[in-house]
């Protein structure tokens, strides 16, 4: 790979793993195939898992690049990849929205209303109560978009729970990350402009 694709030292790039993305990872080297990140402890992706890396990439796109994690130590990850990072579009990656209802299907269970944190087309951050759901789990998800209502088959990737203590013992809170391994491209296009819209409404306001 030549030079000019990879991301500067000490620049910035947001990585995903497992579904859950970090926007500002910032690059300690970029050598070779081997590309060093300083990133929270909390957040390390676990060892030999793989990643996908992306920077800008001008004029109207970002690159896009998976690699596996091939070292740790303390709060610096190794990343090493064998392939040519793609060019994906503005269009292809829009993240947003927040405060949609949404729903999660399990078998044998009753439906669980929840909250989404955020949403893409590839996956959802959202927020239950009272529900058990473990890592791996498949699940469906349904979500209220303004008059639209998606489906998506999805794997929760992660889940992590806290029970409400102050001021009496509470429900279970739960925050649940869930990629969507079938992407559905009409489904997917709802997703994308409910969110561009979304962000076009919220740049008014301002």
């Amino acid at each position: 790979m030549s030079a000019p694709l990879l991301p500067a030292d000490g620049s910035y790039v947001e990585l995903t793993s497992f579904g859950e993305t970090m926007p500002e990872v910032r690059v300690v080297q970029a050598s070779g195939t081997v590309i060093t990140l300083s990133l929270a402890v909390a957040d390390l992706p676990p060892a030999n898992s793989t990643v996908t890396l992306r920077w800008a990439a001008a004029p109207r796109g970002r690159y896009a690049l998976s690699a596996q994690v091939v070292a740790i130590d303390g709060n610096r990850v190794e990343v090493r990849f064998s392939g040519e990072p793609a060019i994906e579009q503005s269009r292809d990656y829009v993240r947003g929205g927040g405060g949609e209802p949404i729903v999660l299907l399990l078998p044998s269970e009753e439906p669980a209303q929840g909250q989404v944190h955020d949403l893409s087309e590839h996956s959802v951050r959202a927020r239950f109560t009272d529900v058990t759901v473990r890592p791996g789990d498949d699940i469906t998800l349904r979500i209220q978009l303004d008059d639209e209502i998606v489906s998506f088959p999805a794997r929760a990737t992660k889940v992590s729970s806290m029970r409400q203590q102050v001021p009496s013992r509470g429900p279970l809170q739960v925050e649940l990350v869930a990629v969507f391994p079938e992407i559905d491209e009409h489904q997917a296009k709802i997703v994308r402009h409910y969110i561009l819209q979304a962000q076009l409404r919220a740049r008014r306001q301002y």
